[in-house]
């Protein structure tokens, strides 16, 4: 069986710009301990954002957070057609709080059981932390996941035939702009609300023509 190491050859080869390329300088932060540094992790995403709203960072952080947890096994499946584990993701932390970079250890071959394990913990712990909703939460997890297989070249279909077999993820949803897949949103990452950032693209808090008008503009 492949193992990590041939997995990150290929990525590396592949995909260089992966999100394990590169993870000097970061401290590691192992997913199946995240009860212990969440809370740590979301009050230096309140320093980040100047934000008190505890339900509003839990949906920033985990904008963020799901991307680069879901990175590795969307890259692998993608490159290499072989899935590294999300549950054997340690997370890379900058000392503000930032995630820029994702790594796993291990392969694995039961997908649905290790997405629907690592996504049904986070969803409780952050929901618990914060307060944020935990529909809201998985709807962030389904746009972080189709956006992570397009970013890494896939299609459509695959990021569907990943979150097929998690009973909680909806179902991810996409629109062909230009001849280019973009993932339709069903998830708002809330940064407006936080800061003087305005409102994504691809934001689904956008009206539906001004949203289609800004992506045929990209």
């Amino acid at each position: 069986m492949t193992g990590p190491d041939e997995v990150y050859a290929t990525l590396n080869a592949r995909l260089p710009y992966h999100a394990g390329a590169s993870v000097a300088g970061l401290a590691g932060m192992p997913v199946s301990l995240s009860e212990s540094w969440l809370p740590a992790q979301i009050e230096l995403a309140g320093r980040m954002y100047r934000c008190t709203d505890r339900a509003v960072l839990g949906v920033l952080w985990w904008y963020s957070a799901s991307s680069m947890l879901l990175a590795p096994v969307a890259e692998s499946v993608v490159v290499a057609g072989v899935a590294l584990d999300p549950r054997r993701v340690t997370l890379y932390s900058h000392v503000d709080g930032r995630l820029p970079a994702a790594r796993s250890d291990a392969v694995c071959t039961d997908v649905s059981d290790a997405l629907e394990a690592v996504l049904s913990a986070f969803v409780a712990s952050v929901s618990g932390v914060t307060g944020a909703r935990a529909r809201t939460l998985w709807a962030i997890a389904t746009d972080s996941l189709g956006n992570r297989v397009l970013w890494a070249g896939g299609s459509p279909e695959v990021a569907l035939s990943l979150a097929g077999g998690v009973a909680e993820l909806p179902t991810p949803r996409f629109v062909s702009v230009n001849g280019r897949d973009y993932v339709r949103r069903g998830s708002c990452c809330l940064v407006y609300e936080a800061t003087d950032v305005p409102k994504c693209v691809s934001c689904p808090r956008r009206h539906p023509a001004d949203r289609l008008a800004r992506l045929r503009a990209l």
